[in-house]
């Protein structure tokens, strides 16, 4: 049986390997942007000019310089946390004087989740009132984002506290299956959510409003039709008033399903250029993308709570961090404090399945335009615009872009237009 000591100095072994590969993959991509800072890439020149490009290199070096100081505090306060005995100590203090039911379980796994965000809030802030304001993207204010965070904390208030005392209540009801129980019901708050959240929780932060009468509304509309796509509404989302980044996604299902296209997308681009974002979100829906994402997270959160049950009955696990043996709350914590550490290592698999569904999204919106002209040009401007990196190392690329680089997927679309 593994001793205490081993114990904390494995779960230390695995954050320190985590923070030290991220610092590396950040070494490896600012080499790789500083080796081609001099120039334009040659696919891009006369699309991006040499000024706009070298805003994009300092952008990019800029967040990757904050990415580094994120990650080793975060490793740090982690650290801290784990090697203080300061999480036994708050698990007793809630059990003496709350009791040791469900609630009181759940308010302390809670305060903890809540306790260890705020350490967060300086790099958070600091990030989109000086790095994204240097940038020219920040277009929100100190009291908006205040009330975002705000908002969060009470919508977590309400719909999260009340999930953890249920799957702590799943435990005391149903036994050595309790893993099972709380996966499905997780799995059903979520699904549930991805229909509540556009009517209920989205408003709460940014004002939707129907897309007028015009040109562009019929045109979308019109791809809808050409398509079987059926939308119950095509609504703008204000959101400039966060930032000048851009995006267009659909939301919800059967008769509850929207179009959501962002202000500032609509600013950016033609209308041509919008109809060819739309239809590649379109491809989403029509290769079942996003159910076949669904069965993915389903399937992966089964293991990860069958794996949680495995170590919540090891009295080792407990006793490593300073816990008593039993009670599944300790172990969700530790559980979810920790499995970033490994999980870290598995982006590259959910990175490339993603990669692949956007490539087939991008095929299907050429095939339904008839043209890769307007896909083309949007993704071009959106990079410009976005101040996108262009020279991602690859090896960083595939542990954090969930989407191809702007060059990969043009070579994609024109391989594809040789091909048929």
């Amino acid at each position: 049986m593994p001793s205490v000591s081993n114990v904390l100095l494995v779960a230390t072994g695995l954050i320190v390997v985590r923070w030290a590969g991220q610092g590396i993959l950040n070494q490896l991509n600012r080499r790789n942007v500083l080796k081609h800072a001099g120039w334009v890439p040659a696919a891009f020149r006369g699309q991006i000019d040499d000024a706009t490009y070298a805003k994009s290199v300092n952008y990019t070096l800029a967040k990757n310089r904050l990415s580094q100081v994120d990650d080793a505090w975060s490793a740090m306060v982690l650290l801290v946390v784990l090697w203080s005995g300061v999480l036994p100590w708050a698990f007793e203090f809630f059990r003496n004087y709350f009791g040791t039911h469900a609630w009181s379980g759940a308010g302390f796994l809670f305060v903890v989740g809540v306790a260890l965000s705020i350490p967060d809030l300086p790099l958070e802030w600091y990030q989109q009132f000086r790095l994204e304001e240097r940038f020219g993207f920040n277009t929100t204010t100190q009291r908006l984002w205040w009330m975002d965070r705000l908002k969060g904390l009470l919508i977590a208030v309400l719909l999260g506290y009340p999930l953890l005392v249920l799957i702590l209540k799943l435990v005391e009801w149903t036994g050595s299956s309790w893993w099972l129980w709380a996966w499905g019901t997780v799995l059903l708050f979520q699904l549930v959510l991805l229909v509540a959240a556009p009517m209920l929780i989205l408003p709460l932060f940014n004002k939707f409003t129907p897309l007028g009468d015009g040109s562009l509304r019929e045109r979308l509309l019109k791809l809808g039709e050409r398509t079987g796509f059926s939308a119950k509404t095509i609504q703008v989302m204000d959101g400039s008033k966060r930032s000048r980044h851009s995006n267009a996604f659909f939301t919800g299902f059967g008769r509850f399903r929207k179009i959501v296209l962002f202000d500032t997308l609509i600013a950016q681009l033609s209308e041509p250029e919008l109809e060819s974002v739309l239809a590649h979100e379109i491809g989403h829906y029509k290769k079942r993308h996003i159910p076949k994402m669904l069965a993915w997270s389903a399937l992966s959160s089964l293991g990860a709570f069958y794996l949680l049950s495995v170590l919540a009955r090891q009295g080792w696990f407990y006793e490593g961090f300073g816990f008593a043996p039993g009670g599944a709350a300790p172990a969700l914590l530790l559980f979810t404090l920790l499995s970033g550490a490994v999980s870290f290592w598995l982006t590259p698999l959910g990175n490339y399945w993603s990669r692949k569904h956007e490539y087939e999204a991008d095929a299907y919106a050429a095939v339904t335009m008839g043209e890769t002209v307007s896909l083309s040009g949007a993704l071009r401007k959106l990079t410009e615009k976005n101040l996108s990196n262009l020279t991602p190392h690859p090896v960083y690329s595939a542990f954090h872009y969930s989407h191809p680089t702007l060059e990969e997927r043009e070579r994609a679309m024109a391989k594809r237009a040789v091909g048929s």
